[in-house]
């Protein structure tokens, strides 16, 4: 008898490999969300509890050095996963898009996935005892009817300051409410 796995689904996890530029994204991330009236209007009035610049900033790489040297190793980090999923591409994945996320307690994210992207991901910056995991989804639960409930069904990764998680846009997702007595900061991410 045979049984294989077929079409797994791949997760990246690995330091971001430099200590020094995670603590200037700490205040690098302040920065942005203490002068990004937009973002602080979009996050109060979509009632999400803290601060992102999802809906408000595209240009994070070039308004400031600490997020271009982000870049240039997402780059690498996002190279090394579209390998291992043994991507087929004619060209280098490129960052489409870099949001901050300060996330207060309380705060969560609802399930979600990323359209329009190949890779999606998070580097964690600032990550207090009990500020949430991110909750991945096994892809096949629609499509499951009357299969057997099963212990895996839901991942649950609690990152540490200065992880990169990196997983296919498609995979649903979300962000556990914070439990901690602070701000949890993180920098979102997609690849086309």
């Amino acid at each position: 008898m045979t049984v294989r796995a077929l079409f797994p689904t791949h997760f990246y996890e690995a330091p971001l490999g430099d200590e020094t530029l995670v603590s200037e994204l700490a205040d690098a991330c302040r920065d942005v969300a203490a002068q990004d009236r937009a973002g602080q209007h979009w996050s109060k009035e979509h009632g999400y509890r803290g601060y992102t610049s999802y809906a408000s900033l595209n240009d994070l790489p070039h308004r400031d050095p600490r997020f271009a040297d982000l870049a240039k190793l997402l780059d690498k980090h996002v190279a090394a996963f579209a390998s291992e999923c043994g991507f087929e591409l004619g060209k280098k994945l490129k960052l489409d898009s870099v949001w901050v996320n300060l996330l207060k307690p309380g705060g969560m994210h609802s399930g979600h996935i990323h359209p329009h992207s190949v890779v999606s991901g998070t580097i964690y910056v600032t990550v207090p005892p009990g500020s949430g995991a991110l909750k991945l989804e096994d892809p096949r639960l629609p499509l499951m009817m009357a299969a057997p409930s099963r212990p895996d069904t839901f991942v649950y990764v609690e990152p540490e300051a200065g992880s990169v998680l990196l997983w296919e846009s498609w995979l649903r997702h979300e962000v556990m409410p914070n439990a901690a007595k602070s701000d949890r900061i993180s920098i979102s991410f997609n690849y086309r």
